[in-house]
């Protein structure tokens, strides 16, 4: 899996990846600043693809509640060529991010993911995307024509960049929600997720204060058994909630390992598993003696003729 999608700036590719795999130790020649002449060009006609630690650190930033950015921030959109439901940034009304100004980015710190990669893309390869794998990872050049950047006289590692830009903590952070995009992936278009999946999913990795609602507040915690240390970090803190958002829909859509149903719920789904088939039983019981009385009456009354 390609993760260029939540920086692509046109969806299409390409040309602009540099054919060369590199290590987190390749060195790289690139710099961005306010004295290029490209300055910000990069912000405007853009899809920005935004990862669930991406809406929970802009929405923090901007002090709002989640639907509150949802409706005003963002747009509706898939997710890597799925029909996973996610958002995107929703541009100005010149087609540019709406937190750039002539003088540069006001969220900086807090900006999303994509902007944090580029120009370095990572691709992960996860043959089937089954569960304990470890991914192959390299890295790649975007170079766009009219990036100024690679012209600047800074050379240094990727790890250097990735650092100096805050990647990793975003990587830690997306790792849950990336592996589910690459395990529906693999499954190919021709599986379909149902219309409560999808809502679930977005419902999931975009509003935290709904998910947090809907664990505590309806029948879930009748159906899974969570411990007493879990339940107060999903109740209290934003980052266990959205790992824990991963760990469900991994197990909830994909049947992985580490959610535990109750047994009570288990042994109730068994009894009326039973119960249904003891009632589908009877019935072709009942069904079986009136053919049989139907055939009996019928020999009769032929004997009689």
């Amino acid at each position: 899996m390609f993760n260029t999608e939540i920086f692509d700036k046109s969806n299409k590719n390409p040309s602009n990846i540099v054919p060369s795999k590199l290590s987190l130790d390749s060195n790289i020649k690139f710099r961005c600043h306010p004295g290029v002449s490209c300055f910000t060009a990069c912000c405007g006609s853009i899809k920005i693809i935004l990862t669930p630690f991406d809406i929970l650190r802009l929405r923090k930033r901007l002090k709002l509640e989640a639907d509150d950015f949802l409706l005003h921030f963002t747009a509706p959109t898939f997710l890597e060529k799925t029909d996973m439901p996610g958002v995107c940034l929703k541009l100005d009304p010149d087609g540019r991010c709406p937190f750039v100004t002539p003088v540069g980015c006001l969220i900086y710190s807090d900006r999303p993911s994509a902007c944090r990669y580029y120009p370095i893309g990572m691709a992960n390869f996860h043959e089937g995307a089954q569960e304990n794998q470890i991914a192959e990872e390299f890295y790649f050049v975007v170079k766009e024509p009219h990036c100024k950047g690679h012209e600047e006289d800074k050379t240094w590692t990727i790890r250097e960049w990735r650092a100096d830009q805050g990647v990793d903590l975003c990587d830690e952070m997306n790792k849950g929600w990336m592996e589910l995009v690459m395990r529906r992936k693999s499954f190919g278009l021709q599986a379909t997720l149902s219309e409560q999946a999808k809502k679930m999913f977005f419902m999931a990795t975009t509003d935290l204060d709904r998910f947090r609602s809907f664990i505590f507040n309806s029948s879930f915690l009748q159906i899974y058994e969570l411990d007493p240390e879990t339940l107060e970090n999903i109740r209290t803190d934003d980052i266990a909630l959205m790992k824990f958002s991963f760990q469900f829909l991994a197990s909830s859509l994909f049947g992985t390992q580490g959610m535990k149903i109750s047994e009570e719920k288990i042994a109730a789904k068994v009894e009326e598993h039973k119960k249904k088939q003891s009632e589908a039983e009877k019935r072709a019981e009942e069904t079986y003696f009136e053919l049989k009385q139907l055939r009996d009456q019928m020999q009769k009354d032929k004997k009689i003729s």
